[in-house]
């Protein structure tokens, strides 16, 4: 946290290809199904070179829950870089980045998010809770990767 802003930098390891990585990544469709914090999630519009999504849910940590909200736009460089910014929602400020790296048979998964919540939250007890929504949202995403993976080398 630093003033009113905050940063959030995380990065992890999946053995899987970009490609599986990817297909988790920007499935807004079904992303409430597999995120727990999320009760909504859907691509609203696309265009040539991005799209819109909407999102809706509530993160919580033991007495604390924050119901949020967000139309984002989403542009893409396929396979390596996702990228969002804030159109509306319950932030004054919500960008990020998301890069894929290929890394000796796994794809690393390096993210960035700078958020302005409009409302103050005390800097103690924010970190622990941004670091508790964070770290779970972006695990229930591997998962997902790997049990898609796991499907995948099912013989049907």
């Amino acid at each position: 946290m630093a003033g009113e802003n905050i940063i959030i930098d995380l990065n992890f390891a999946v053995r899987a290809t970009r490609q599986e990585v990817w297909d988790v990544l920007i499935d807004f469709n079904r992303m409430a199904d597999f995120v727990s914090n999320l009760k909504e999630s859907r691509v609203v519009s696309t265009s040539a070179d991005s799209f819109t999504i909407f999102q809706r849910g509530a993160a919580t940590y033991g007495p604390i829950n924050f119901p949020f909200e967000s139309t984002r736009e989403v542009r893409l460089i396929p396979y390596h870089k996702i990228r969002t910014s804030l159109i509306s929602g319950n932030m004054r400020k919500l960008e990020g980045t998301t890069h894929l790296i290929e890394d000796g048979g796994q794809t690393r998964v390096i993210h960035r998010t700078d958020a302005t919540p409009k409302i103050w939250i005390p800097e103690i007890v924010g970190k622990v809770f941004i670091e508790h929504e964070m770290r779970e949202q972006f695990n229930k995403m591997r998962n997902e990767i790997i049990r898609r993976k796991r499907d995948s080398l099912r013989p049907h």
